[in-house]
């Protein structure tokens, strides 16, 4: 019996050219193999002319690349694209696209569900199953490549990626970071550091590990600017409280491929949109260099929060501006295809029994 086939996109050149060394194959053959994967999204090995024939057949036999299957693919009028991808066991993520005149940005996931469960966010009202491998991950950007005309020729659509799909990025931070490689690897995609954003919802151990290993312009779903409130939207930040993450974010700028660190933050309509909150974010902005993206709130079935007028948005940006900070707000894309901010939900079998715990409730309430 003929062992299951290595998936080739779970590998970055180290680990590929660790797979090749244990088959006697020099290392350089990562760098070629790699090059007819991503570049050239590639899935027939004899199509790969300047590697060995030998090599060729060996791969046949032992290797494959695959990546998600997708199940359906919808364009929103403003010609943002999602796909929804299987990822076995009746799972599935969504992918965003979203093209603008300078640039094509790729929003992609990282989990099946999500565990954090943010009060404003129906990902993780799906419930979490299970971390993507960096096949999955990775793969999310070689199908949207071929998938947009832009795999041939080493052609590139998505010019920026920023891990914000469904999931928390680094809490599967192993697979994360070997899928970021791959994305900075000249010999794969060849995205500037700054063109790749992970964002976090505030992981300190994780923010510190990323730093060190693989640090890419960093996004962090701040929300609020005080514990109290945190603690309401953004649970974890019980674990991680507000000054435990304003100094990993100091530390992390060490690093960084960008000299500020960006701060997400949903307007949610008498919540988090007072002027007082405004006044306490430009206290924080003093101890971080940081931008700030407010995002207009995106709503989604059963959720108990209303998007800020955008009268209240605009005087929010003002207050910030005022003091000197940048603060950008987010245009509303694919809302259309519920691709928009918050708004992604896949399909996650819950191994958290998050939806089963919450019916229970609902029913003792």
């Amino acid at each position: 019996m003929n062992p299951t086939p290595v998936n080739l996109l779970d590998f970055d050149v180290d680990g590929l050219a660790a797979w090749f060394a244990a088959q006697g194959e020099k290392p350089f053959r990562a760098r070629q193999v790699m090059r007819w994967l991503h570049r050239e999204g590639c899935t027939d090995f004899s199509r790969m002319t300047d590697v060995a024939k030998s090599l060729r057949a060996r791969l046949a036999e032992q290797a494959c690349v695959r990546p998600p299957a997708p199940i359906s693919d919808r364009v929103s009028a403003d010609g943002t694209r999602k796909w929804l991808l299987d990822v076995g066991a009746g799972n599935a993520v969504e992918t965003v696209f979203i093209p603008e005149a300078t640039r094509g940005t790729l929003c992609v996931s990282s989990q099946a569900g999500c565990a954090l469960d943010c009060a404003f966010c129906s990902t993780g009202k799906q419930g979490f199953n299970r971390n993507l491998s960096a096949a999955e991950i990775i793969g999310q950007l070689w199908l949207a490549n071929r998938l947009l005309g832009g795999a041939a020729d080493g052609e590139r659509v998505v010019s920026n990626v920023v891990m914000m799909g469904m999931g928390e990025p680094l809490t599967n931070l192993d697979n994360v970071i070997r899928a970021l490689r791959l994305m900075l690897d000249d010999h794969a995609y060849g995205l500037s550091r700054r063109r790749v954003t992970v964002s976090t919802s505030g992981i300190v151990p994780a923010m510190d590990r990323l730093r060190e290993e693989c640090p890419v312009a960093l996004a962090v779903s701040l929300h609020a600017p005080n514990d109290g409130l945190r603690d309401r939207l953004v649970p974890i930040n019980a674990k991680y409280p507000l000054a435990q993450l304003l100094a990993a974010c100091r530390r992390y700028l060490d690093r960084a491929p960008r000299d500020f660190v960006t701060f997400e933050y949903v307007m949610l309509d008498g919540v988090n949109d007072h002027d007082g909150h405004a006044r306490e974010l430009i206290t924080i902005a003093a101890e971080v260099p940081c931008k700030f993206n407010l995002i207009p709130f995106n709503p989604f079935p059963g959720s108990p929060f209303r998007r800020s007028p955008a009268a209240r948005i605009r005087h929010f940006a003002g207050l910030l501006a005022e003091a000197g900070i940048v603060a950008t707000t987010r245009k509303t894309r694919g809302d259309d295809v519920d691709a928009a901010c918050g708004q992604l939900a896949g399909r996650v079998q819950d191994r958290s029994r998050r939806i089963i715990r919450m019916a229970e409730m609902e029913r003792k309430s």
